[in-house]
């Protein structure tokens, strides 16, 4: 049982969808420059109007990716951990996989939080609080640890799908997997049932991106309008520092690497430079993922191993997206002054842990986890737009980090793995 088969159609769709949207963000420029410059020439009524109509575009982008959420991380999350199965070997090598895993996307979480938290890249936007997210600020300023640990376990899972409430969703797949792992072939059928409305949340997540490049011009050029043309200034400023933050990650992993597996950690980084090289340009971790299977095998790895491990660190380990959940996050909060202690962006670190457990590494997965993170701290959706023109030159970053940390993952594990066991 395979969730995650990458195509070449879907890897060149994926570089379509790269070249549009970045030509959709130099018109967003061009056109939000040109009604800023000439807004003082332009009927007020007429520029309100425009100014409206793309910001309606946004807003349906906007409902068609919360539309995805519960599905997807309930398909997802609940095949991926019964993927997980039984027996000693199984669980040993899963055991270790999780643990490392489950550090790895610490170190990125709070590489994330520690670099918004230096370099505050938002706080130089000063936007304005949208009017629906006013109304419910005081809502956020309520928040606390055991209004978090209430909302964990759903009540009913229709419920917790209807409203689209994330944690509830994970806590549910989390226990349908592991019960549905433990009987073995008698889930099966359930497995395959959740597998294909996996596959099919992804193709209607490839037709919705579709829509990305109108949805991202119209953000940009509302934006622009409204902000005038300094605003590029604080982009630049953020893939700079966004970058700083990847290579700083990707130098941890590696020393960790060299201190689990020796030298042979050079040989490994020369093999995996094709897939990391093919996940850059194609914006997806996913696309690399035959030629990375090729290059472990060669590397050395056995089979059963990467195998096993591979597969759970597509869903499971995605060191870039993790960083980049908590840098973007706490982005959005700054460059709309919304304040967040230093215990809520702990809380929301940990809600992250668990939430980007069941996302596969398709472009642009991480911005489900992202909106979905940003509703349950009232910090306003149209927030997301905010990076969503930049998104496409920030995933080819993050894309090669996930295939970088699964690669660490699954060699490491083989190297501290018996050369004879019961798997």
């Amino acid at each position: 049982m395979t969730l995650n088969k990458p195509s070449i159609d879907s890897s060149k769709a994926s570089r379509l969808i790269t070249r549009r949207v970045l030509l959709a963000v130099f018109l967003g420029i061009l056109v939000g420059s040109f009604l800023s410059f000439f807004k003082t020439d332009i009927d007020p009524q007429t520029i309100d109007l425009v100014v409206r109509g793309l910001k309606a575009l946004t807003d349906l982008f906007l409902r068609l990716i919360k539309l995805l959420i519960g599905p997807l991380v309930l398909a997802t999350l609940t095949v991926g951990v019964g993927q997980m199965g039984s027996g000693a070997a199984v669980g040993r090598i899963g055991l270790r996989a999780m643990t490392w895993f489950i550090s790895a996307s610490l170190l990125s979480l709070c590489l994330g939080m520690l670099l918004v938290n230096l370099l505050h890249p938002g706080t130089a936007l000063h936007l304005p609080l949208p009017d629906a997210a006013t109304s419910i600020k005081g809502a956020a300023e309520s928040l606390s640890f055991e209004i978090f640990l209430e909302h964990l376990v759903p009540a009913s899972i229709t419920d917790a799908l209807a409203h689209n409430e994330i944690l509830q969703i994970v806590v549910f797949s989390v226990l349908f997997g592991l019960a549905g792992g433990a009987i073995g072939a008698p889930a099966k059928p359930v497995f395959m049932l959740l597998e294909s409305l996996a596959l099919v949340m992804f193709r209607l997540t490839s037709m919705i991106m579709m829509m990305a490049p109108v949805a991202v011009f119209s953000a940009i050029a509302s934006v622009i309008a409204v902000q005038g043309i300094g605003i590029l200034g604080t982009y630049g400023l953020l893939m700079i520092e966004f970058y700083c933050g990847l290579f700083i990650l990707w130098s941890v992993l590696i020393l960790i690497g060299r201190l689990l597996m020796g030298v042979s950690v050079k040989h490994l980084l020369g093999l995996i430079k094709d897939p990391m090289l093919l996940a850059f340009g194609t914006a997806s971790s996913e696309a690399a993922y035959p030629l990375l299977l090729r290059q472990l095998e060669v590397f050395g790895c056995r089979e059963r191993v990467v195998g096993m491990v591979l597969p759970l660190g597509y869903s499971f380990n995605l060191d870039g997206s993790m960083m980049y959940m908590t840098f973007a996050t706490l982005f959005i909060a700054e460059a709309y002054g919304i304040d967040m202690p230093l215990s809520d962006q702990w809380v929301m670190l940990l809600m992250l842990l668990i939430t980007s457990k069941g996302v596969a590494g398709v472009p642009r997965a991480s911005l489900l986890v992202i909106s979905a993170t940003l509703t349950h701290f009232q910090i306003p959706e149209a927030g997301l737009l905010l990076i969503l023109g930049i998104d496409p030159l920030l995933d080819m970053g993050r894309s090669a980090t996930n295939v970088l940390g699964n690669s660490l993952a699954a060699a490491v594990i083989d190297h501290h793995e018996p050369t004879s066991d019961d798997l």
